[in-house]
């Protein structure tokens, strides 16, 4: 790939601290080609991700089938939704259309994708199972699914948050989002406010999943209201890089591959049982060593106070 082109796509991530080897090598650059080519026809973004929610809703019912070849057709199906996922938000930071309700569906497409993955599964198993496989789905993907990602999600904006400034990440304040959603009307701003609600009960559960860095940027704000110091920065940069690799695993990639194994080997109960044993071991792991780094960085506030 010519120096331009790589140039090109980097632009169109969000940071390479934050990118999957998988990502870099497979998804973006092929996520580029369909951003170039929607950006011929002035397609929006929000377009895109409404077309990957298809996608993903196609091979949540393939995945029903048992044969191998309709299995097949929903992991295509499945991989071409997840390029439309990387499509969306770089041809958002392509045509600087970055919304935050672009976010927000953005968000919400994996959630539709794996609903329907999640039923598929357990309608396909319930011959043999019977109704204890909706037990394990349900536990596994209501809740260890939601709460890998939600972590991992904003563990990534956190990361990007000390990286590039508050301009260069997604992280939000449940506080904020409450004070904007009471601003609304349910008769002007219904479908807004609807949307706001979900995405604010989202980021009030990723908050509390994350005591310590919640009083770490409690203390930041009190401290350091105009912008913190670089070395500080630079620091909780340090500590935090190495667990973007785990936070990377319990997004999408690693998943996938495990799912698309489980359904072509006729084995779908695979896929619930590693992730409920699997990458909640990893998000245990993960979420111990960010928050002992939160504790570390603020225990040593009073050694960047001069840096400011």
């Amino acid at each position: 790939m010519s120096e331009k082109k790589t140039n090109k796509l980097a632009a169109t991530f969000k940071s390479q601290d934050t990118e999957e080897w998988l990502d870099i090598h497979f998804t973006r650059p092929l996520g580029l080609l369909w951003a170039n080519f929607f950006n011929l026809f002035g397609t929006h973004p929000n377009v895109v991700t409404i077309l990957s929610i298809l996608l993903g809703l196609g091979a949540g019912i393939c995945f029903y089938f048992t044969d191998f070849w309709t299995n097949l057709l929903g992991v295509g199906l499945l991989v071409w939704a997840n390029l439309y996922d990387s499509c969306d938000g770089q041809l958002a930071r392509m045509t600087g259309k970055k919304t935050r309700s672009g976010r927000i569906l953005d968000g919400f497409a994996g959630d539709v994708w794996f609903f329907a993955i999640y039923v598929a599964i357990s309608l396909r198993l319930m011959p043999t199972w019977g109704p204890w496989i909706w037990v394990l789905t349900v536990v596994t993907g209501f809740i260890f699914h939601g709460k890998q990602c939600a972590l991992a999600d904003y563990y990534r904006n956190i990361h990007l948050y000390f990286l590039k400034g508050k301009d260069g990440s997604e992280l939000d304040h449940s506080d904020r989002l409450t004070a904007e959603f009471q601003h609304l009307t349910w008769r002007r701003d219904g479908a807004w406010k609807l949307f706001l609600f979900f995405y604010r009960n989202y980021t009030r559960s990723q908050e509390r999943l994350t005591p310590a860095f919640q009083r770490l940027r409690n203390a930041l704000a009190e401290r350091f209201p105009k912008a913190l110091p670089q070395p500080l920065r630079d620091d909780f940069r340090a500590g935090s890089l190495p667990l973007m690799k785990w936070a990377n695993i319990l997004t999408f990639n690693t998943r996938a591959i495990v799912l698309y194994i489980a359904v072509l080997v006729n084995e779908p109960w695979i896929y619930p049982v590693f992730e409920a044993t699997v990458m909640n071991a990893l998000m245990l792991y993960m979420w111990r060593r960010h928050e002992n780094l939160c504790r570390r960085v603020q225990a040593n506030l009073d050694t960047y106070e001069t840096a400011v």
